[in-house]
């Protein structure tokens, strides 16, 4: 009898208590759940055996890393109706241990035991980063992350970002398709450039400098010296590269180097565009002196960074399991206002924030359409695994955007001398 999908979906909603807005489809064929709605497949057993031996968040994704478990119809619509029962509960095992005295929970558990074959833990996939949450943010620490997300392959990062090689938030002129991520991309260099009013001749260091973008459209387009400081060598070679092409040797110097090595300040202005979300709480007042340390009086810092939303209760703030196993391995994101609190207290003056957290969402769902687009190319240079790792991240950080559960701020903060004199104009905001 075909009866795996019926037999799940209704397990699922005795556990969960609530409808499945899903449709299944079961390894034996069957289905079950609205007709229109998109469908969760489940390819086999080992799927219901990676949720039962890790429940919420941390067993659906390596059911989908596997492939185990996948989707047809809509992803974004299929991620929502998930965040909604699962995916954000994540493991709670407290409470999942309060549940099981319920006898109408149990009857559920012992149900998909007995659907999902003999009861052996299937094995996290070697995408999956496990390791004690011990000396995070050394020099050593820091490496192994960024490694990790970062030297998937430059081809592989070019099929998803396109030619600009930008990796962080764009800022759109106008929504998509009447402007295209590759200006949306552009603009965003040129916001960063207008905001730390760069001139020719001064010092630009770009903190983070990725595949080069920034520093070659700082050199290029306004004259200015920079040095990008990246903890991965694959990077710094296609920057390099990048570079030579555009004629920029003799102003632009790519390194291989952690921000807490560089020694030749001072800079006229410091960008650091999505790298802050790396350094950690328990090192960002470190990172702030640092910065403000390398600027010269009245020099500028452009920091660009995701935030968080506030929690209940922020003792007990974590990363998700899947970013944090997946994605950004030791990575953290903090409240616009510990930000700003920092740097202040590392002695910058803040003299605007801006929020872009919709123009994420937009620059999102572009890489994920780009990733789509050149799926079986992608597949073939990270892997399978790497490739639906990407795609998971980059839908469910769009929704997580829209959804006003992340945010991204430009802070534009100033190293004022003793004298009181920022070097500002009175107006405010006149890169607009």
């Amino acid at each position: 009898m075909r009866d795996a999908a019926p037999r799940l979906k209704g397990l699922v909603e005795q556990l969960v208590g609530a409808p499945l807005p899903l449709r299944i489809r079961a390894w034996d064929g069957s289905q079950a759940g609205p007709p229109t709605a998109p469908i969760l497949v489940v390819r086999n057993r080992r799927a219901v055996r990676h949720l039962l031996f890790k429940p919420g968040e941390l067993g659906l994704a390596r059911a989908w890393v596997t492939g185990d478990l996948g989707v047809e119809g809509d992803l974004y619509t299929a991620l929502d109706a998930i965040a909604g029962l699962v995916w954000q509960r994540g493991e709670d095992a407290p409470t999942l241990a309060r549940s099981l005295r319920d006898p109408g929970v149990r009857s559920a558990v012992r149900g998909l035991v007995a659907l999902a074959g003999p009861p052996l833990p299937p094995g996290p996939p070697p995408e999956e980063v496990r390791r004690p949450r011990r000396g995070l943010h050394t020099r050593h620490s820091d490496r192994r992350a960024i490694s990790h997300h970062y030297d998937v392959g430059n081809d592989f990062y070019e099929i998803v970002l396109g030619p600009s090689m930008v990796y962080s938030c764009a800022y759109w002129p106008a929504p998509p398709p009447r402007a295209t991520l590759e200006q949306a991309q552009r603009d965003k260099l040129e916001l960063v450039c207008r905001k730390l009013a760069l001139t020719p001749g001064q010092r630009l260091l770009d903190v983070g400098c990725g595949w080069g973008s920034m520093a070659i459209h700082a050199a290029r387009e306004h004259g200015v010296s920079v040095v990008g400081v990246t903890l991965s060598p694959a990077q710094a070679g296609y920057a390099r590269k990048r570079v030579a092409e555009e004629g920029l040797t003799d102003r632009v110097e790519i390194r291989v180097q952690d921000y807490r090595d560089v020694t030749d300040g001072p800079y006229d202005a410091i960008s650091s565009i999505g790298m802050a979300e790396h350094v950690g709480s328990p090192r960002y007042l470190e990172y702030a002196t640092a910065l403000h340390r390398l600027l010269r009086p009245g020099g500028r810092l452009l920091n660009h960074q995701i935030a968080r939303r506030p929690q209940r209760d922020e003792a007990e703030y974590e990363l998700t399991p899947f970013i944090d196993a997946y994605v950004f391995p030791d990575g953290e994101l903090a409240l616009v206002g510990t930000t700003v609190s920092l740097l202040e207290r590392a002695g910058f003056e803040t003299r605007d924030v801006e929020s872009i957290r919709e123009h994420y969402a937009l620059t999102l769902r572009r890489w994920v359409a780009n990733l789509e687009a050149d799926w079986d190319r992608a597949v073939s240079l990270a892997g399978p695994g790497r490739a639906r790792v990407w795609l998971l991240y980059m839908a469910a950080s769009a929704l997580a955007f829209e959804r006003n559960r992340l945010g991204v701020n430009q802070v534009l903060a100033v190293r004022t001398p003793g004298s009181g004199t920022s070097g500002l104009p009175l107006r405010a905001r006149t890169w607009n």
